[in-house]
């Protein structure tokens, strides 16, 4: 199965349906005059969240989707029947955007969430309709008019409060099973997590946030090193970073640069979404000597110059963990206290996650664009696709 946040795909509203011209003709009735009916309305095209899916994957195969036609008029005064709307289902957190004109037309945020992307024609009008003491046997009738068509671009970006940052094997899937009840993958070895994986945090009772571990960012990321920045993107959704920190990396690097490195990625890839609010997490330190523990952390604080919290913790023993969601748990609701009391700052959240998901956007274009040219010179390889780039997720039986 693959785990596809990406999908092209073409749409086609109905076609309204002809107008009907008739005259009525039974025994005995002579002029009877006109009795044909109204076309009926082209189906639209939605598309509606839902919250048992969670991939793109369907889109990817099957890319070009047309509703209901409406059924032309008929004699009597019948009017023909209304095309079906075309209702497609997307994940939550999928965002749409029309790629001729790069216009976001919505977010589907909410399980049940509809979005029009394109209106079904208008019905055509039956020759009755043009009756008059004038025009008494009218031959007129309209044809129902073309439905909408677009070229969409569906986007998933995974819904979470906060999100996990780290280089690979900073133990950012150790910390999300500590602290939730999810399980991702997790080994001795690098790029072990090749998806994003959500956890709910279960603080206290009613009380919980939902907690994204991305794919492991290395330097060099910003150009296509490792698995790139592709999912950095589910991070723009996020009101709080977590950036985890290895105290212990096994190519004995410096912690402190690590973070830099990892900083640098930030801003590169989208210079709002470095500017989010980040917590360091300072992981692992169960392997630290206790005598050398508080002094390699400081070292690591003072060489970063950091001011904002500090935390220290073991995700693999569970050290320290619980005190990280509960001061995150806090910090959360008092930023949604706070949005309650006053709508001016939802609308300041919503402007900046729009700014950070169009910085992504068009950083991930430009890393595309760079990928085709370079394929280009090296060979000519006419059946490129953006398959080339997806994650392939072999669950075992």
């Amino acid at each position: 199965m693959k785990f596809v946040d990406e999908a092209p795909i073409h749409v086609e509203a109905g076609n309204g349906g002809k107008g009907c011209m008739s005259f009525r003709r039974e025994k005995f009735i002579a002029k009877g005059g006109p009795d044909g009916g109204d076309g009926g309305d082209g189906g639209s095209v939605f598309l509606e969240a839902d919250n048992n899916l969670n991939t793109l994957v369907d889109y990817r195969y099957q890319r070009n989707y047309r509703a209901q036609n409406g059924e032309p008029g008929r004699s009597r005064d019948c009017r023909g029947a209304k095309g079906e709307d075309l209702i497609l289902r997307v994940p939550v957190g999928t965002s749409i955007l029309d790629e001729d004109t790069e216009e976001v037309l919505g977010d589907l945020t909410e399980n049940g969430q509809r979005l029009q992307v394109a209106q079904g024609g208008f019905h055509g009008l039956g020759n009755t309709r043009f009756k008059s003491s004038v025009n008494r046997a009218p031959r007129q009738t309209t044809p129902g008019s073309e439905g909408e068509m677009r070229n969409l671009k569906l986007e998933l970006k995974v819904l979470a409060d906060v999100g996990l940052l780290g280089l690979p094997n900073a133990g950012k899937s150790t910390f999300i099973r500590a602290v939730s009840a999810a399980k991702p993958r997790v080994a001795d070895y690098p790029f072990t997590t090749l998806v994003p994986n959500l956890g709910v945090v279960k603080v206290h009772d009613h009380r919980s946030f939902v907690i994204a571990d991305i794919p492991g960012v290395i330097e060099g990321a910003a150009e296509g090193a490792g698995l790139g920045i592709r999912f950095m993107k589910h991070l723009t959704r996020c009101r709080l970073l977590l950036h985890l920190v290895d105290m212990n990396p096994f190519d004995g690097s410096d912690p402190a640069e690590n973070v830099r490195a990892i900083a640098d990625e930030l801003e590169k890839f989208s210079p709002t979404l470095a500017t989010r609010e980040r917590w360091l997490v300072l992981n692992k330190t169960d392997l630290l000597p206790p005598d050398e523990l508080e002094e390699k952390c400081q070292a690591v604080i003072d060489a970063l110059n950091w001011e904002g919290p500090v935390y220290r913790v073991s995700a693999i023993s569970k050290q320290g963990t619980q005190t990280v969601a509960e001061e995150v748990l806090h910090h959360l609701e008092s930023l949604w206290d706070a949005e309650q009391e006053d709508p001016e700052l939802v609308e300041q959240e919503n402007q900046i996650q729009s700014l950070m998901q169009q910085e992504a956007r068009e950083r991930i274009e430009e890393l595309r664009t760079q990928a085709r040219a370079k394929r280009k010179g090296e060979q000519d390889d006419d059946d490129w696709d953006d398959d080339d780039y997806d994650v392939e997720v072999v669950y075992a039986q």
